[in-house]
């Protein structure tokens, strides 16, 4: 390994604690309230809406529930302006991420985990885009690790950030819409928030068992049944 690796490393490694040392020290997670809003954000024209967008982009970034700002922003804003908010400062977040990994942190977690990363590559280097898309979109999984094992991989920037923000929108309008107090009646808001969670969920699935299925089919594609004077058997095909 390079000493350029070596210091990047120990950047990264350092950075980390940091970054863990400054959170506990502000407690980003604490003050993101609806009181911070009514004194911060709301009535505060355009440099309200920027100190949201930055803060809702580092809290993603550092891996804090990006469903909080998604909340919060349709909250302060509305659901429109809110839902837009929150989906760019959620994709920020994950362009942040991913770069940091990507830059800094890169050479290190790929010596130590080569068998994970391949295992990602492999599954995002078909159609990084879809794949991508196929992650943000199950109800399972967390968006940290999935941005920095992307950053750590061999995928491309512009398709893994385009996947994740289509994925994030489903998620992103239920939560912005739960905050946005949208004049209709309580039970209904919750229940359509509820429908399209669950909507999301079931598309990603269905993506997910036909990529299993076209998996599964590859693998006996090179496969022909043959007959035998014992009966019938397999033999590889080698054209």
């Amino acid at each position: 390994m390079s000493i350029q690796g070596i210091f990047r490393g120990l950047i990264f490694l350092l950075s980390l604690v940091a970054v863990a040392f400054l959170l506990r020290a502000i407690q980003l997670d604490s003050f993101l309230d609806k009181a911070w809003i009514d004194n911060e954000i709301r009535g505060h024209g355009l440099s309200g809406e920027v100190l949201l967008f930055v803060i809702g982009a580092v809290f993603v970034a550092v891996g804090l529930p990006r469903q909080i700002i998604s909340f919060l922003a349709g909250y302060g804003l509305g659901f429109s302006e809110g839902f837009a908010l929150a989906l760019f400062a959620t994709a920020g977040g994950c362009a942040i991420t991913f770069s940091y990994a990507r830059f800094l942190g890169r050479d290190l977690i790929s010596r130590k985990f080569s068998g994970k990363i391949r295992q990602i590559d492999n599954f995002l280097a078909e159609n990084p885009f879809k794949m991508t898309l196929l992650i943000r979109l199950l109800p399972a999984g967390s968006n940290l690790l999935t941005n920095l094992a992307a950053g750590v991989s061999k995928v491309g920037a512009s398709p893994f950030v385009a996947g994740s923000v289509l994925g994030y929108v489903p998620q992103t309008a239920v939560f912005a819409l739960l905050g946005s107090g949208i004049e209709v009646n309580p039970v209904w808001r919750i229940g359509l928030s509820v429908v399209l969670f669950v909507i999301c969920g079931g598309i990603g699935m269905h993506l997910y068992r036909r990529y299993r299925r076209g998996k599964s089919l590859e693998v006996n594609e090179g496969k022909v049944p043959t007959e035998s004077s014992g009966g019938a058997g397999i033999i590889q095909n080698k054209g």
